[in-house]
């Protein structure tokens, strides 16, 4: 039987220690939640994510502090036994006092712990959040966030001086009390050798199966987003398909 107890933030940090690895899932709603959690997945991500998946934007750049709140509240309803850590959004934490107050915003939403993307550069912003009293996820490598600036989606980690700021970046985050630390497209060499360097998890998304845990946007792992899926994303089902030929059925049984 599965243990019913809640997956804390003290509980991820640990997960190294124990040998322990972590994946983790975005949702967005209390069904995706529900079935998320029942499966047993430890850590769920209410990722601004949702800007692409759910509302159709072209990057996250334009999700709001509203927008994360409205499916954290959906996602939180699912009274979960896993993590439920909420993103951030763009241009919420350019300050420590924005960080803080945003931060509180999102745990009162019903967020456990909140993501942030960056490491040495956001380092007052993260250690206010973390006096606040506030679980923080740390986000390195390619920052989402980041795309317009970066001119695009770019792997990590290449240059001795992207290597420098990666591990900068890491040992940043792990002596400020990140209980872990997302890793997006770092080169996987690198990852593994950060992964090596902290006692904290590393979760990957793109940066190979060296770190200590794996996420995924939950419709890149079932299929449910057919008109782009990322090269690293192995999809598990086509849930896309099978909604369409549902759909098609209904229309032929009306008409």
């Amino acid at each position: 039987m599965q243990s019913t107890t809640k997956i804390t933030p003290e509980w991820v940090s640990a997960a190294k220690a124990r040998d322990e690895r972590i994946p983790a899932l975005t949702a967005y709603d209390y069904p995706t939640a529900r079935l998320l959690d029942e499966a047993g997945v430890p850590v769920i991500l209410v990722g601004d994510s949702l800007g692409m998946v759910v509302l159709g934007y072209p990057d996250t750049t334009h999700v709001t502090l509203d927008a994360i709140c409205h499916h954290v509240g959906a996602v939180a309803r699912a009274k979960t036994r896993a993590l439920v850590v909420a993103d951030l959004p763009y241009q919420t934490y350019d300050t420590p006092e924005d960080a803080v107050a945003n931060a509180r915003i999102l745990i009162e939403a019903g967020a456990d712990a909140v993501k942030m993307e960056g490491g040495v550069a956001v380092l007052p912003q993260i250690n206010a959040v973390r006096e606040a009293g506030i679980a923080i996820m740390g986000h390195i490598g390619m920052l989402p966030q980041s795309v317009k600036k970066e001119g695009g989606y770019k792997i990590k980690g290449r240059t001795d001086a992207q290597k420098e700021l990666l591990r900068a970046d890491a040992v940043a985050l792990e002596k400020v009390g990140a209980f872990a630390i997302v890793m997006e497209l770092v080169e996987p060499e690198l990852a593994r050798e950060i992964t090596d360097s902290l006692s904290i998890p590393t979760i990957g998304i793109g940066s190979g199966p060296q770190c200590f845990g794996q996420i995924l946007v939950i419709h890149d792992l079932i299929g449910a987003f057919p008109w782009f899926r990322p090269k690293f994303a192995v999809p598990k089902a086509d849930v896309a398909s099978a909604i369409r030929s549902a759909a098609e059925a209904f229309v032929r049984d009306v008409k």
